[in-house]
C-alpha cells in the first residue's frame, strides 16, 4: 500500500468543560455547513446522560441549541435528513423509574423537523392489544436513507426481556423468544395511534417494523443468527442486481452465527426491502407486532441472505474497531473491517451481491475506528495509527500528524460532508486541571 502524507488544515471547532459526540454517520447538514452532536457531562462521553443536541456552524463556530429534554431524560446519537433539514435522534424515557429507566428496551426516536417541531418517531405498545407498526421496546441509532424516506435503527424488545427475567432457568427451553438485537425501519407510512392501558405507552408518527430474523440458539454452520446489529443502507438510491435491475432499499448489517466448531463469529448480511412504502404494512410468516412470546415478524417480501463465509480464514468473523457497515454511495460495494492473514485488522469490500471480498487497505498498522466513504466513492476516511487516514483503492494519505495517545483522534466518528470538502473528527482535549473532554475537530481537505 502506497502511503504518502499531505499538509491538512485541522481545526478544534468545540472548546467546553462538556463532551462532544458526534454520531459515526450523517452528523452534517445538508449544506455542509453545520455538524450536530449531543452533548454530555463524562469527560469520555461513555455515559449517556446528554440533554441537549446541539449544531455548530464550522465557519462562524456559532452553537445553536436543536432540542433540550424535559423531566431529566436523556437525549443524543443524532443523525441529519441527506434531503431536508431534518434530524433524528434517540430520547430517553422521562420521569425514569426503577421499572421504566434508560435501557436498550427503553428509548426511541424523535424526529426534529426544520422549523423547530419536535415529534416521536416509533410508537410503544408493551400490554395487549399489541398494534401493528407499533414497537414493543427501545430503538437506537436511527438513520435516514439516502432518499430521506425511511429511517433504519436497531432494536431490543421489552416484552421478551421480561420474559427473560422471569424464565432464567428454563430459557433454553425455547419457549419463549428470546430478546435479542434486531434491526427495523420506520417508514412514513401512517401515524400508529397506540391503546392508553400503560403509562409508558406513546404514539408514533413513523409506521415501524423489524426486518431482520433471529433465533434464539442457531444451528452450528447454518445461516441463522443470534442478532443482527451496526446496519448501514445499501446505495443512495439502492443497488444494482446480476440481472441489471435496482434493488431500491436494502441495509447491510453483522449477524453473529455459529461456526461449526461452535465458536460465535460475526458475517455480513443484507436485507431486500419492499420498494413501495405501502407493503411494509404486509405481514409476512407472521404478525408485524409479534405475540406476547414471538417478537415482531418482517414484513412480507423482505429478503435476508448471507454474504461473507469467513470460517476457513486465518481468523474467521468480522473484527477490529467497533464500526457500522458503510456502502459506496452508488451501493457497489459495502466496506467493513477484518483482519488479514496477518492478524492486522483492514478495510476490505464486498458487492451486495455476494462474491468473496476484497481488501481495501494492505497496511502494517489496525484500522482502529469507524469510517465513512468520500461523496464520490473513491475513498474511505477513518482512524489508523494515531491519525486521520484517506484510502483509495490504490494509494493512503495521512492527513494528520501522528499524536500522542491522549490526543489521538478518537475511533467513534470519522465523517465526510455532503461535499466532500470536509472530515468532522474528534479529539480528548485536555483543559485546566488535566480534564479531559472530546471535542470536534474539521479537517479541509
Amino acid at each position: 500500500m502506497n502511503e504518502s502524507i499531505i499538509n491538512s488544515k485541522e481545526r478544534m471547532i468545540t472548546d467546553s468543560l462538556y463532551s462532544k459526540i458526534l454520531t459515526n454517520i450523517n452528523c452534517w447538514t445538508q449544506d455542509s455547513r453545520k455538524i450536530v452532536y449531543d452533548v454530555r457531562s463524562a469527560k469520555n462521553g461513555d455515559v449517556f446522560d446528554g440533554k441537549r443536541i446541539e449544531a455548530i456552524d464550522i465557519n462562524t463556530r456559532k452553537v445553536e441549541n436543536l432540542y433540550e429534554s424535559q423531566d431529566t431524560a436523556c437525549c443524543g446519537v443524532a443523525t441529519c435528513s441527506p434531503v431536508d433539514g431534518r434530524i433524528v435522534f434517540i430520547h430517553g424515557p422521562e420521569n425514569p423509574d426503577d421499572f421504566w429507566n434508560y435501557s436498550f428496551q427503553h428509548r426511541r426516536g424523535v424526529i426534529r423537523y426544520a422549523d423547530g417541531r419536535t415529534k416521536t418517531m416509533d410508537a410503544c405498545n408493551i400490554v395487549p392489544p399489541l398494534a401493528p407498526g407499533a414497537l414493543r421496546g427501545g430503538s437506537h441509532v436511527h438513520v435516514f436513507s439516502g432518499d430521506g424516506q425511511l429511517v433504519s435503527f436497531t432494536y431490543n424488545d421489552h416484552i421478551l426481556n421480561v420474559l427473560d427475567e422471569r424464565n432464567k432457568d428454563i430459557s433454553n427451553l425455547q419457549e419463549h423468544d428470546i430478546d435479542q438485537r434486531n434491526v427495523g425501519v420506520a417508514v412514513p407510512l401512517r401515524a400508529v395511534t397506540v391503546n392508553r392501558l400503560h403509562a409508558r405507552h406513546h404514539d408514533g408518527t413513523h409506521f415501524s417494523v423489524l426486518v431482520t430474523q433471529t433465533v434464539n440458539q442457531p444451528k452450528p454452520g447454518s445461516d441463522e443468527i443470534s442478532k443482527a446489529y451496526e446496519e448501514g443502507w445499501i446505495g443512495k438510491s439502492g443497488y444494482q442486481k446480476p440481472d441489471g435491475t435496482i434493488q431500491k432499499y436494502a441495509l447491510a448489517f453483522l449477524g453473529d452465527v455459529v461456526l461449526n466448531n461452535g465458536q460465535n463469529a460475526a458475517e455480513i448480511f443484507s436485507i431486500d426491502l419492499p420498494d413501495e412504502i405501502a407493503d411494509f404494512a404486509v405481514p409476512g410468516d407472521g404478525p408485524l407486532e409479534g405475540t406476547t412470546t414471538r417478537r415482531p415478524f418482517p414484513p412480507k417480501g423482505v429478503v435476508q441472505q448471507r454474504l461473507t463465509r469467513t470460517a476457513n480464514r486465518k481468523y474467521p468473523g468480522i473484527q477490529g474497531a467497533r464500526h457500522w457497515l458503510r456502502s459506496s454511495p452508488d451501493g457497489s460495494k459495502i466496506a467493513f473491517l477484518m483482519k488479514d492473514d496477518n492478524g492486522i485488522v483492514q478495510l476490505w469490500t464486498i458487492s451486495p451481491n455476494g462474491g468473496e471480498p476484497k481488501p481495501w487497505t494492505s497496511g502494517k498498522n489496525n484500522v482502529a475506528s469507524a469510517f465513512t466513504w468520500s461523496p464520490d466513492g473513491l475513498s474511505i476516511a477513518y482512524v489508523m495509527d494515531r491519525s486521520l487516514f484517506a484510502s483509495s483503492e490504490s494509494q493512503t494519505i495521512r492527513l494528520t500528524p501522528k499524536t500522542e495517545d491522549s490526543s489521538a483522534p478518537l475511533p467513534h466518528a470519522v465523517v465526510f460532508s455532503p461535499n466532500g470538502k470536509h472530515i468532522a473528527f474528534m479529539r480528548n482535549i485536555c483543559f485546566a486541571k488535566e480534564e479531559y473532554f472530546n471535542q470536534i475537530f474539521v479537517l479541509d481537505v
